[in-house]
């Protein structure tokens, strides 16, 4: 299972609760403001953006990383709190 972060700027409409409705069935967590992480099988970084990018506007961006090591402070949660 590899841990991946997810972080993105939504422009002009920012439609928020349909990236994040996926984001709740992927069980993420919230770290920071523009910033999720969830873990995944048999998947990358890249199969990861192609999917989410289906639910954001053209001019949004996204940045998806996997992640070995981490390390956090001040945080709205972090992912030692993934289920």
């Amino acid at each position: 299972m590899a841990l991946y972060f997810i972080t993105y700027d939504l422009r002009k409409s920012r439609d928020y609760e349909t990236l994040y409705s996926k984001l709740e069935e992927y069980n993420a967590v919230r770290i920071l403001e523009s910033t999720w992480c969830f873990n995944r099988f048999n998947t990358s970084a890249t199969g990861l953006r192609d999917y989410f990018k289906n639910y954001i506007d053209g001019d949004d961006a996204i940045i998806v990383s996997e992640v070995t090591n981490w390390a956090s402070t001040g945080t709205l949660g972090n992912p030692n709190q993934l289920k």
